[in-house]
C-alpha cells in the first residue's frame, strides 16, 4: 500500500463502506506497515468500543510524553540521551496521534453528511 507524506500508509477510499449492516473502520494502527481494518455490526459494537478505548490510550499516552518532554526541554542541563528520547517518544506520539485523527475523520466522511460513527467521549 502507498504510503502518506507523513510515512502512514495511505488510506483508500475503498475501505469506507456505505452498507450500515457491515461497518468497516481503519484502525489507527498498523501492522508490519499495512493499515488495520476491522469490520463489525455498528459502533457499538464490543470491537468498536475496544478500538475507542484504544485510541484514547495512544492520545493519553501523548498527553504524558509531552508532560515529561516539557520537563526535559525546559532544563538546560538535560542530557543529550534525555533531549533524544523524548524527541523520539515526542514523534511516536505525533504519529499516534495523526492515525487517530485520520482513523476519525473517516469515520465522519460518509455519504450523506452523517458521521459514521462518534467516537467515546466526544
Amino acid at each position: 500500500m502507498n504510503e502518506s507524506p507523513e510515512g502512514r500508509p495511505a488510506v483508500a477510499p475503498s475501505l469506507i463502506d456505505a452498507d450500515h449492516a457491515h461497518h468497516v473502520r481503519v484502525l489507527p494502527w498498523t501492522a508490519d506497515g499495512k493499515l488495520c481494518v476491522l469490520s463489525t455490526s455498528g459502533p457499538g459494537s464490543f470491537l468498536s468500543r475496544l478500538a475507542d478505548s484504544l485510541e484514547e490510550t495512544q492520545l493519553a499516552a501523548g498527553r504524558d510524553a509531552l508532560l515529561q518532554a516539557s520537563a526535559v526541554l525546559s532544563d538546560p542541563m538535560s542530557p543529550y540521551g534525555e533531549l533524544r528520547y523524548a524527541g523520539v517518544r515526542l514523534a511516536e506520539c505525533l504519529r499516534d496521534a495523526l492515525c487517530v485523527a485520520d482513523s476519525r475523520g473517516l469515520r465522519m466522511a460518509e455519504p450523506g453528511g452523517e458521521a459514521a460513527e462518534a467516537p467515546a467521549g466526544e
